[in-house]
């Protein structure tokens, strides 16, 4: 059986550092910091009090007032992302007929899903005292509102699109995941287009409350919001929570071009691996990491030395950007040092499981304008991190081939590799 060839057609954005892809794709390639204080919730009693926060949208244009309260907030990003891509890519989905609705799927990737809606109907119970009154306060709607899956739901059913409804949650690696099962499905004719990639919306009290609990994420800049994102920096601290949605169109590449579609790349290979070592730390040596870069390319037909930009997973811990470091050097050999790699985290934080979608997205906008966006706040180098990272300023750069690495709790590592159509 012949493969069918997958490309991008659209993608959307929304980004604590730009409402939109355009938006999204200025800021990051100027370095600019979407991090800020905490205002969702009160955090002055934690010690991270600083987030990348989705801020000038409006949530109430894309779902309903009734609505809100039966949605998570992770929803009305998702439709936005997902207009703007359909609308990038050409596509009406209105305007289709019932057969062309069923070979359409919707595979997204999300990790904390719906906690934002569960913690929130949790704290108006557990804040009344009186049994009865607490009761009548919790929504009907808040299994399926909290449940990961209906992401994706929510999708389909806002556009009447009939085909798969998969939410992938593998944690940070869930949407390179998600775009890896997409990828596929187009691939053995199971699909003709996909709406893929990540959505998040995580930034909430217990969820910080455990992550500053479990020391990952920054403490020392809380003061110094637009600095607090350091990967690979020397005196990195820890990650930036973050939150957002990626949208991308994957399709077979007869049906773009058979349509006129504009094509962004090629997606050219997936692989995903486990180091099977701990339940929240990478295996040190970085090798199973390592390893799903290298079958990533080996499936795209490339060497090591024709990728021409990497966008790692960079999250500003310490183990993991040295580890990733690490791994970069097994699998790209003598070319590691050579190849401009960065971390779009320095700039949006860490949205978990949308964070791959997001790396894709800047990617691709890089290999459209042959732009390799920087890391920022990087001042100080880390002599176990010795890659180029583009530092601190975004560089021109012939892009015709990336990869871009996704790295998990549970020891979960993924890669997808892009190209440019030849």
């Amino acid at each position: 059986m012949e493969l069918r060839r997958v490309v991008v057609t659209g993608m959307g954005a929304v980004s604590s550092n730009g409402i939109g892809r355009e938006a999204f794709w200025e800021a990051t390639a100027a370095g600019k910091s979407g991090t800020g204080p905490i205002t969702l919730f009160d955090a002055s009693k934690l010690s991270c009090r600083v987030a990348a926060e989705v801020k000038d949208f409006d949530f109430d244009c894309y779902v309903s007032k009734k609505d809100r309260d039966r949605v998570q907030r992770a929803v009305p990003m998702a439709f936005f992302a997902t207009d703007e891509a359909a609308a990038d890519a050409g596509l009406d989905f209105g305007s289709m007929n019932e057969a062309e609705r069923e070979n359409i799927g919707v595979i997204i990737g999300t990790g904390a899903g719906g906690i934002e809606f569960a913690e929130r109907q949790y704290k108006q119970y557990y804040d009344r005292g009186d049994h009865e009154a607490a009761y009548r306060k919790v929504s009907p709607y808040s299994i399926v509102a909290s449940f990961v899956g209906m992401i994706s739901s929510e999708i389909n059913m806002a556009y009447r699109i009939h085909g798969r409804s998969h939410v992938i949650s593998t944690g940070c690696t869930s949407s390179t995941d998600a775009m890896g099962y997409a990828l596929n499905a187009i691939r053995l004719g199971q699909l003709e287009t996909a709406i893929t990639g990540g959505v998040e919306a995580c930034i909430t009290f217990g969820l910080m409350t455990a992550f500053c609990r479990m020391g990952t994420v920054t403490t020392k800049h809380n003061d110094e919001p637009s600095a607090a994102s350091r990967p690979f920096n020397a005196d990195r601290d820890g990650f930036v929570l973050g939150e957002g949605a990626w949208i991308l169109i994957f399709e077979d590449l007869e049906r773009a071009q058979a349509r006129g579609a504009h094509i962004y790349a090629e997606v050219a290979g997936y692989a995903s691996t486990c180091d099977a070592y701990h339940r929240v730390q990478i295996a040190p040596t970085g090798h199973e990491a390592a390893r799903a870069m290298t079958l990533a390319l080996a499936e795209a037909g490339l060497r090591p030395d024709e990728v021409g930009y990497i966008n790692l997973h960079g999250t500003a811990t310490k183990i993991n950007d040295k580890t990733e470091s690490a791994a970069v050097r097994i699998g790209f050999g003598d070319s590691a040092k050579e190849i401009p790699a960065s971390s779009t985290k320095s700039m949006i934080g860490h949205p978990q499981g949308a964070s791959g979608a997001a790396g894709a997205v800047a990617t691709l906008m890089g290999m459209k304008h042959d732009f390799a966006p920087p890391t920022i706040n990087f001042s100080e180098p880390d002599p176990e991190c010795d890659l180029d990272y583009v530092p601190n300023i975004g560089r021109a750069v012939k892009i015709d081939t990336a990869l871009c690495n996704c790295i998990a709790f549970g020891s979960k590592n993924s890669a997808l590799v892009f190209k440019k159509l030849r």
